[in-house]
């Protein structure tokens, strides 16, 4: 499974970034192997609409599960068209809340 992670940083170790469409980065991790990609968010800086670009963008990379913060209702609706599930945490690294969220299935 394709795990989405909002991060400050590009790798595993990476703090997670509260944020979803104004993060940094999505860290995108196969849960089975630890294999990561680094997505710069081109979305970051854009005036309106973060969120639903935001959800775009890694649905375009095969995310099934999102871990963030804080997702507003407009990124909520187009990540539930995704198909998309969203996980909320506070803290940690990447790699520390995708062991976390394996753990809790």
């Amino acid at each position: 499974m394709k795990i989405a992670v909002t991060a400050k940083g590009g790798s595993l170790n990476a703090q997670m970034d509260e944020r979803f469409g104004r993060c940094e980065y999505f860290v995108i991790v196969d849960s089975e192997t630890m294999r990561f990609n680094a997505v710069f968010n081109p979305i970051a800086a854009a005036s309106g609409g973060a969120g639903p670009s935001a959800a775009r963008e890694i649905a375009k990379h095969g995310a099934e599960v999102l871990i963030t913060g804080n997702v507003g209702v407009n990124a909520q609706q187009a990540l539930d068209a995704a198909g998309i599930k969203v996980v909320t945490m506070a803290g940690g690294t990447v790699k520390e809340v995708v062991e976390k969220y394996l753990k809790q299935q």
